[in-house]
């Protein structure tokens, strides 16, 4: 859910999809209708509301009163100095409802609480190895509860928890030096059933990397581009695909699962190395600790500071190759507007992975295909735990069922 942004002139107003109902059992619909409206052009008087929503002037007077009552929208001060009656702008209440995102990697957690107007008001985060599910799964229940006691007497405007975390976190154990039964272990367990047990409030899950590209939808480059791939790039490096403004999910729920593309065409019975292999941070971890040097290094702004800087720039080169072919295979396919790339890393890695992927690009045959244009995200590490926070809201307050809803043209 997207930040209120300023209203819209006479000449560009946002238009919507849906549009509103002045039909008789439609309360509930319309009333996130106008929700949605103020959301997606800011602080809006009555007459602009009926007019972006297509619903009479008294359907939304009967509506904008029942919202101030409810605390999910506010009165702000008259407008004065135009012609005709002063006008009372309408914003959002950014304590109206709350949500909570849980993000569980591979070597940390985080916790975001979000306002209704999709602002983080509370963080928390937790750091390790690898997850233990018998020591985290205690510390994400405190946590939960500590981050809803905050609340106080709001407590009960928390809509929802949203968890993200890898559809198998137990996955690529090898590669890990995780043990089978370590690794089952996290396979076994149903992590939004779990997570439910905790708290009265409604849990939903989704794959880590398709809550990133939820975030990166609705609160950073989706505000722009209709139809993207969007890649992560993480201890593993995943994605999500954007279609038509809304996330696409695919027959599994794992659209945009770049880290098993191959890398290279199969040789006898050996498997070509994926992407996971070239493009994630395990790597640029790999390389650190061989040198004897901390490879937590890989996420924060050591990774381009004396000593770390050369086999960060090793990294880079070979991150960079691996993402162009994705880039293009992925291009080939879905003939999308952009490849949009982001990461847990510091933002000028992320620059300098951009610049060389955009190089290692001009090395590809694009016969045939319309070059992709390669941009970074806006959201960054947060990106996972935001996604899963954004998504109890839409759930509870946005009209249409699919995410999300778009400014039309």
């Amino acid at each position: 859910m997207t930040p209120p942004r300023a209203a819209p002139t006479a000449e560009a107003p946002a238009l919507l999809r849906p549009r509103g109902s002045n039909h008789v059992g439609m309360r509930q619909f319309n009333e996130r209708v106008v929700l949605q409206a103020i959301r997606l052009n800011g602080s809006l008087p009555k007459a602009d509301l009926a007019r972006l929503t297509g619903l009479t002037a008294q359907t939304i007077g009967l509506i904008t009163t029942r919202l101030v009552e409810d605390g999910l929208i506010l009165k702000q001060d008259r407008v004065r100095g135009r012609i005709g009656q002063p006008s009372v702008p309408l914003s959002l209440n950014p304590d109206g409802a709350f949500a909570i995102g849980i993000k569980i990697g591979r070597r940390s957690a985080d916790w975001l609480m979000v306002d209704f107007c999709g602002q983080v008001r509370q963080r928390q985060s937790l750091d390790y190895a690898f997850p233990d599910a018998h020591s985290l799964l205690p510390d994400i229940k405190e946590r939960l509860q500590a981050m809803g006691d905050q609340l106080g007497a709001l407590k009960d405007r928390l809509v929802g928890v949203g968890v993200a975390a890898p559809f198998q976190l137990g996955g690529w154990h090898k590669m890990l030096g995780l043990s089978e039964a370590q690794s089952e272990t996290w396979n076994q367990i149903d992590l939004r059933a779990q997570v439910q047990a905790m708290t009265n409030t409604p849990v939903s899950f989704a794959k880590d990397t398709s809550a990133a590209c939820v975030a990166e939808l609705v609160a950073g480059r989706g505000r722009d581009l209709k139809n993207f791939l969007y890649v992560f790039v993480d201890t593993f490096v995943g994605g999500g695909l954007v279609i038509n403004s809304h996330l696409h999910g695919g027959l599994h729920g794992n659209a945009g699962a770049v880290a098993s593309l191959p890398c290279g065409m199969a040789q006898g019975d050996t498997p070509p190395p994926q992407l996971i292999h070239h493009a994630s941070l395990w790597e640029l971890e790999q390389r650190l600790t061989a040198k004897g040097l901390d490879p937590h290094a890989a996420y924060d702004d050591r990774a381009l500071a004396t000593p770390f800087e050369a086999e960060t720039q090793a990294w880079l080169k070979q991150a960079a190759n691996a993402l162009a072919h994705a880039v293009v295979s992925g291009t080939a396919f879905l003939d999308i507007d952009a490849v949009v790339i982001d990461g847990s890393f510091c933002r000028p890695l992320l620059t300098l992975l951009i610049a060389q992927t955009q190089q290692a690009l001009k090395r590809y045959n694009w016969e045939g295909l319309w070059p992709a244009n390669v941009i970074a995200g806006n959201v960054g590490p947060d990106a996972r735990a935001l996604g899963g926070a954004l998504m109890p809201l839409h759930a509870n307050f946005a009209p249409d069922q699919d995410l999300f809803l778009k400014v039309g043209a």
